[in-house]
């Protein structure tokens, strides 16, 4: 199951011990019905009875853990834009359809932040929520236990997440939505460093998961709990917060660390206080043996990252500069083979083989390559419209090609740099580094924006149309006459930032379309949660109709999530259960049809006739050819020809008899 993480405490009228409450440890983390073993599948009722699912506008949006009668412990990053009116907690619950005899619902009176949340790096995600009246512990409803100060939870050490995420990127839980459960081992925090980048994992963040990936916490988890048994009880470690994708490998789930935060939430809790109990991870931690580019030695202290961390940027930009060198002289040879046939094969009728290369009218949306294997690195031609496109030979925002010479992203690409001549568009691309033989770079001569009002697109104009193949192609651009009904799957391609592996290859995500509720409105298109990063601004939101792909829309960043700098950049993704807005492409369609014109037809257009009488034109002119390569004769011609030597032959086999 995939996790998405955010830490808030909840504030119920729960009864929680204090630290020196003997009451309080004999209840926490010791669920009479849990005994399970094993992970990534339902959870039986009981298992996990401090779970609570916070509930907006009649659905869940976030998990949480009760932490005594009265609180709820869960992620800062799901109370962005909720107040504490409009949230339910469930407590007891298994399900989110259907009965559920042994849960209890509260409303919330307070929500508290912590004060040292920061949005941009998720750092202190943790936020309490306080109900608004206590609640009765049953075999289903019992507190957890929280890591005190000094719990070590070294690498490799066995932790359990909760929650009703998506199962992976973009796919919703299933109905009937039952809690599901996966078991991920402790990732050290230098290991996680070197994974998302040396200087992004604080002391105050737990990650875990596998290497190899396929299990996770995901969108919908945040704010849920990491848990690990010692003895009879079960202690919370980390807060789901937030994560690169889902279940992807080398990518572990990122958690608020529990055990740095006794002092704020006991500051808050002044009664009936949670439990906390120490936890020691036996043998040595091999978290410090790890090393990567940019990570202090082992001796270094841990603020030697901040100074190093700018190291591990300038690789990413060396290698982009050869492909400036990738030539389109390629269709000059064209021109020099056909003078070389006309002096003696021009008789041959050859020129009715022009039906073959007859401008057929350029068609949208076809992927031949598009295997749709999932989530994760895309291969060569899957989405052969994706464009990079590059100021100084660097990567900055994702495009379309919507013609054979237009190219359509994000008008916020452009803010800082609308100069046309310091632009290339690069199709054919696969990885930023690395090797990609069926590339083409391109001149850009025109840059026009449209001017209406929130989210706005940009066409480029090239200089000159690449030679269209398997590798590129244009992709079909709604125009309002798609439908995509809520629960359409559609897919996300980009090169976003530090994903990819060293050779930042092409990344692909799946979502679907969900419901906009009250973003509604005719020309918004609405999503599950997508982990959009820098990078990836300006690609496509890709659903398939027919045999044909078209773009529903341009991805582009929240207002809110910009920052002072010249590019446009995503923060990370949190694990909450919320929407992306996009601005539909349709919107855009006056702008298109005055920039652009005319749009190609999408790939079902095409009418087999054509292709039939051009089969069918070549065949005769072959056949004319071999009859009478001189005179053009008609194939009626050709067949007496052929008769009368017949009947020549076998007279003169007669005469000899």
């Amino acid at each position: 199951m995939a996790f998405l993480r955010t830490l808030c405490v909840v504030t119920i009228t729960v009864t929680f011990l204090s630290n020196g409450s003997h009451s309080q440890l004999s209840v926490c983390g010791t669920p009479p019905l849990n005994t399970r073993i094993v992970g990534g599948q339902d959870a039986p009722a009981g298992s996990w009875p401090w779970q609570a699912s916070l509930h907006s506008s009649g659905r869940h949006f976030c998990g949480g853990s009760l932490i005594n009668k009265e609180w709820v412990l869960t992620a800062a990053h799901c109370f962005s834009s909720i107040s504490a009116s409009n949230v339910l907690v469930y407590v007891g619950r298994l399900s989110q359809q259907g009965s559920n005899p042994n849960e209890v619902t509260r409303t919330v009176t307070q929500i508290i932040l912590h004060p040292n949340y920061t949005r941009s790096t998720s750092d202190n995600d943790m936020c309490l929520l306080k109900l608004s009246s206590a609640v009765t512990f049953t075999n289903f409803i019992r507190p957890v236990c929280l890591a005190a100060p000094g719990s070590s939870f070294h690498a490799g050490a066995t932790s359990w997440v909760t929650g009703w995420g998506s199962i992976s990127s973009g796919v919703t839980l299933p109905s009937p939505q039952t809690l599901q459960e996966v078991d991920v081992p402790v990732v050290g925090n230098k290991q996680c460093n070197c994974n998302y980048g040396v200087g992004s994992i604080t002391d105050n963040m737990i990650c875990a998961g596998l290497s190899a990936g396929g299990k996770d916490s995901c969108q919908g988890d945040s704010g849920g709990p990491m848990v690990s048994k010692q003895g009879i009880r079960w202690i919370q470690s980390g807060v789901v917060s937030f994560g690169n994708g889902c279940a992807q490998a080398n990518l572990p789930g990122v958690y608020a660390r529990v055990s740095q935060y006794q002092t704020w939430i006991n500051t808050q809790i002044t009664s009936d206080q949670p439990g906390y109990v120490t936890f020691s991870s036996s043998g040595t931690d091999s978290d410090l043996s790890v090393s990567c580019n940019g990570l202090p030695a082992p001796a270094t202290t841990t603020t030697a990252p901040t100074t190093t961390a700018s190291t591990t940027t300038a690789p990413k930009t060396t290698t982009t500069t050869a492909p400036k060198t990738t030539t389109t002289t390629a269709p000059k040879t064209t021109t020099t083979t056909a003078p070389k046939t006309t002096t003696t094969t021009a008789p041959k009728t050859t020129t009715t083989t022009a039906p073959k290369t007859t401008p057929e009218p350029v068609v949208c949306g076809s992927a031949s390559l598009n295997s749709l294997t999932g989530g994760g690195l895309a291969s060569g031609g899957s989405w052969p419209w994706i464009a990079s496109l590059q100021t100084n030979g660097t990567h900055v925002c994702g495009g379309t090609m919507v013609a054979e010479d237009y190219v359509m992203s994000d008008a916020g690409c452009f803010s800082s740099q609308s100069d046309a001549s310091q632009w290339t568009v690069i199709m054919g691309r696969l990885k930023q580094n690395g090797s990609n033989p069926n590339e083409v770079t391109l001149k850009v001569i025109n840059i026009t924006m449209s001017t209406l009002t929130a989210n706005n697109v940009a066409i480029l104009r090239l200089a000159s149309q690449p030679t269209l193949s398997d590798y590129i192609q244009p992709i079909c651009v709604d125009q309002g006459s798609s439908t995509f009904s809520i629960g359409t799957q559609c897919w996300v391609a980009g090169w976003g930032k530090d994903q990819g592996g060293a050779e930042q290859n092409l990344q692909q995500s799946q979502t679907s379309v969900v419901d906009c509720e009250s973003s509604g409105s005719s020309d918004n298109i609405c999503t599950a949660a997508l982990d959009l990063r820098q990078g990836e601004v300006g690609g496509p939101l890709m659903c398939k109709q027919g045999d044909a792909w078209y773009q529903a829309a341009v991805l582009t960043v929240d207002s809110s999530n910009k920052t002072s700098s010249s590019k446009t950049r995503w923060s990370r993704s949190p694990r909450s259960s919320s929407i992306q807005v996009f601005t539909k492409t349709a919107r855009f369609q006056s702008f298109l049809q005055t920039t652009v014109g005319t749009l190609p037809l999408p790939v079902t257009a095409r009418t087999p006739v054509n292709d039939t009488n051009t089969a069918n034109n070549t065949t005769v002119s072959a056949i004319t050819a071999v009859v009478t390569p001189a005179s053009g004769a008609t194939l009626a011609h050709s067949s007496l020809v052929l008769l009368f030597l017949s009947l020549l032959s076998l007279l003169l086999s007669l005469g000899q008899a």
